[in-house]
């Protein structure tokens, strides 16, 4: 309930303790829960796994979708987080987080967490494991992550695929993946030698091809930075032929070694997606995405599913400045602050199974939590009339609203409220 409330940045504890009497002793048994070495990562997060699973039959169809990326919380301020890492520099101090969020293959919804690992100086906390790991590269780190996601859905008919960005465009992991039998998206460089058609091309030059050769369809309208947009996609065959090169530091050192290491030809499917500007026609964005998806998934369908992979990028806006503050948080160690981010997800599934339910009560909660957000939110046709931090913002009223009436009924409050700062409430006349 405590992270059912969007916090305020300075707030070190729950913002809504479950005793609204006693917020100091619920901040300070929150601290103690979070920093309590018998509470384990895969316990915490056992709960996210069955919701996921319990929900995927009613937001997948064929396929679940598992978004996969980084992102950073700095903690430069934060003296007493002794286990930092750095980040971007080496002044630029905190800690790595990397979540694989499974999203419906039906509308992109976001479903919950099925990995949360974040990365600190004394290895990886996992809620796959229960000590902290030696910390892999990033993308050594993938492989295992998508094993363990891929066992969570397993036995549910639907196929795990994996939706990562350009930091993921990697030969020797695209071929590591394939033998392992995952399925994958990803975003690829323009820069990437490929061959096509018996030449060895730049992905871009093989895009532009593509379009010289007129062969993009439109596949719908969409929105693009709060702009309207059409996406128009194409598609053909590459094969990534090159040997892998691959960079890692020397532990005994502290040097980066390159090598180059050769791998069987790997012939994979490139979907150009392009989203115009609806009025102008304006490329607004260009994704050149390499998959080995059947060719009976459409290429339209990957460049959605592609376009919903965002998703993520707003759990961790939820996390870190639209409702958690996480990057507020004063727990000491990664340790404390993954399992924290584990409770935090269980708010951030709850507001989205709030947000994908169709029943004409949910609708009319949703319009409610709006209303006591006091937040602006867009209402036209076209749109959902809600945003999961409105969501998250009104449920930080509600729900110590029903907590003070179990103890005041609502004639006792008002006649309070008049007697005290009369003139404050209207009356029935008024």
């Amino acid at each position: 309930m405590g992270h059912l409330s969007p916090s305020h940045r300075v707030a070190a504890g729950l913002s809504v303790p479950p005793g609204l009497g006693q917020p100091f002793a619920a901040a300070q048994a929150a601290w103690r829960f979070f920093a309590n070495p018998s509470v384990t990562l895969p316990q915490l997060a056992a709960p996210l796994a069955e919701l996921a699973r319990a929900a995927v039959p009613d937001a997948c169809d064929t396929h679940v979708l598992v978004a996969l990326d980084w992102c950073l919380l700095h903690y430069g301020s934060h003296q007493s987080k002794a286990d930092r890492v750095a980040l971007a520099h080496g002044k630029d101090l905190g800690y790595e987080l990397l979540t694989a969020l499974a999203v419906g293959d039906r509308d992109g919804s976001p479903i919950a967490p099925l990995c949360l690992e974040l990365r600190a100086a004394d290895g990886v906390h996992s809620t796959r494991s229960h000590a902290p790991r030696p910390a892999a590269s990033c993308l050594d780190g993938l492989g295992p992550v998508m094993t363990h996601a891929a066992g969570l859905v397993s036995g549910l008919g639907r196929t795990p695929v994996f939706l990562i960005d350009r930091e993921a465009d990697s030969v020797g992991h695209y071929r590591a993946w394939a033998r392992a039998g995952r399925r994958f998206v990803v975003r690829a460089d323009d820069n990437r030698n490929v061959l096509h058609e018996g030449r060895e091309l730049k992905l871009g030059e093989v895009a532009d091809g593509l379009r010289a050769s007129g062969a993009f369809a439109e596949a719908g309208a969409l929105e693009f930075k709060r702009r309207p947009a059409r996406q128009f996609v194409a598609q053909t065959h590459v094969v990534l032929h090159r040997p892998t090169r691959t960079q890692r530091v020397d532990p005994a050192t502290g040097t980066v070694k390159h090598r180059s290491v050769a791998g069987k030809p790997l012939r994979l499917r490139l979907v150009v997606s392009e989203l115009r500007d609806e009025r102008t026609g304006e490329v607004l964005a260009r994704w050149l995405l390499l998959s080995n998806l059947p060719d009976a998934v459409g290429a339209a369908t990957i460049a959605l599913w592609y376009y919903w992979r965002w998703r993520i990028e707003s759990y961790h806006k939820l996390l870190k400045g639209a409702g958690q503050q996480a990057e507020c948080w004063q727990q000491e160690t990664a340790r404390a602050v993954a399992r924290r981010l584990t409770v935090a997800s269980m708010a951030a599934v709850v507001v989205w199974r709030l947000a994908r339910d169709q029943t004409p009560q949910a609708a009319q909660l949703r319009g409610l939590l709006v209303r006591l957000s006091g937040r602006q939110v867009k209402r036209t046709n076209d749109s959902r009339g809600f945003t999961e931090p409105a969501l998250l913002a009104g449920l930080g009223v509600l729900l110590p609203m029903l907590e003070l009436l179990k103890t005041h009924e609502p004639d006792d409050l008002r006649r309070l409220a008049d007697q005290v700062l009369p003139g404050l409430l209207r009356t029935e006349s008024g």
